[in-house]
């Protein structure tokens, strides 16, 4: 049983490891679909490969971008220099890269990404025939068939259990090249499925739309039309399985972690390389003591897992289709109905004693506000900041963002606060409310 976590850079990993990753995913912008991201230099990549290992964790090398023959000569460049470095695994979805990365890596395990789009036990053997040691299955697949395809095939099983979800088919996106010409089977989706958008009837007489490039089937009578493009209007079809809108709710399977288990999942994945520090530290704890409970037999959700979780930015939380198609009645989120973060990230604990505390600020921090831990047993206390002080001791104001700063609190600094653990300030609207 492994917690998958994912590592947008060196300092979201490393917070990763600390609250529980049994592993990482990462990887360069230009082979991982994040080429519009800052994340892992090469170098970085080597680093965070020994690191883990340091640790005793895995680091999987996400290669999953549908290349085409441009990227080839580039991406045997990189998995060459890769080689010597022995990642635990790399993600690939294309047969070609899959080829590459059997010959140049020979002693990291191939794994088959969600972009593959593997839903059933017959892709799964044909990609163990291969030589893949494991599968990252598509997000349209439900427990019931995870159970299919574990009691067919002897094949790892990764599952994604947290995040976003793409509203194209496992990942398959052409909504952002049609919209903005960046193409997220390259890396550089726009989320144009996360744009805002109106449903607009098609009027008659004077007020008539002007009809766009009809298809040879019937004449739809509802149309998308997104906000920034007020004169495009894009034809919203129906067939015998639904009518196909976008923007879904966040994956949350926090509470059925358990189901996944007995099924077959070996590998818990969490989506979110491009969210913040205070998530990846957030989301992994709670994980963590999820998939501890499971291991030990215990099937109670701790109410805590699931206020924890509410703290997040989201789009309200689904348990996508692992109980069949759009068991939810609100699959789709409503923008009047985001979930809006209720903490900021406060920073990063460098040095402990029971007087203060040595802080990687992320915002200004000021005496008189409040703060909670991240730490195990006090996640929801309250302490009070007393005084700031710079690294060498002077009183100061407030922290700077990247400055080392000293606090002290209106009590002792309790001994489970440890270095590398986060610190976060209720946002004002959360404590309004």
């Amino acid at each position: 049983m492994e917690l998958l976590a994912p590592a947008g850079n060196m300092e979201k990993m490393r917070v990763a490891l600390h609250y529980g990753a049994d592993a990482v995913y990462l990887g360069l912008a230009d082979f991982s679909l994040r080429s519009m991201s800052r994340g892992f230099s090469e170098d970085e990549v080597f680093e965070a490969i020994k690191l883990a290992r340091s640790l005793g964790r895995k680091a999987f090398i996400t290669l999953n971008i549908l290349p085409h023959n441009r990227d080839l000569e580039g991406l045997r460049e990189h998995l060459q220099r890769l080689a010597p470095h022995r990642p635990d695994g790399v993600i690939v979805s294309d047969p070609g890269v899959f080829e590459m990365a059997a010959e140049l890596l020979p002693d990291s395990d191939l794994h088959i990404s969600t972009q593959a789009n593997i839903t059933n036990a017959a892709s799964a053997k044909f990609w163990k025939r291969m030589g893949a040691a494991r599968i990252v299955l598509a997000r349209e697949v439900s427990i019931e068939e995870i159970r299919q395809i574990r009691d067919a095939v002897d094949i790892e099983i990764e599952a994604f259990v947290h995040g976003s979800i793409c509203m194209a088919y496992s990942g398959r996106c052409y909504i952002s090249s049609f919209m903005t010409n960046r193409s997220a089977n390259d890396g550089e989706c726009a989320n144009s499925c996360r744009w805002n958008y109106t449903l607009v009837e098609k009027k008659t007489g004077e007020g008539e739309m002007a009809a766009p490039v009809q298809r040879d089937e019937e004449e739809p009578t509802y149309f998308l039309r997104e906000e920034k493009r007020p004169d495009e209007y894009m034809p919203v079809f129906e067939n015998d399985r639904g009518t196909y809108l976008m923007s879904a709710k966040d994956l949350c399977m926090i509470e059925h972690i358990p189901e996944l288990l007995e099924a077959g999942v070996t590998s818990f994945k969490i989506e979110g390389r491009g969210k913040g520090v205070n998530y990846a530290a957030g989301v992994v704890k709670v994980y963590r003591e999820a998939l501890d409970a499971a291991a030990r037999g215990d099937r109670t959700v701790d109410p805590r897992w699931i206020e924890e979780l509410g703290m997040f930015s989201s789009r309200g939380y689904t348990t996508g289709m692992f109980f069949g198609p759009h068991p939810d009645k609100d699959y789709h989120h409503d923008e009047a109905r985001i979930d809006r973060k209720t903490h900021d990230f406060g920073g990063i604990v460098r040095e402990r004693s029971a007087e203060q505390i040595l802080l990687a600020p992320r915002t200004v921090l000021r005496p008189g506000e409040q703060i909670q831990f991240l730490s195990k047993g006090i996640e929801t206390d309250l302490f009070t900041i007393t005084a700031v002080f710079d690294e060498d001791g002077n009183t100061v104001a407030a922290t700077k963002n990247e400055a080392m700063a000293r606090l002290q609190f209106d009590r002792p600094v309790p001994d489970v606060v440890r270095p590398m653990d986060i610190i976060r300030r209720p946002c004002v609207t959360a404590a309004a409310n």
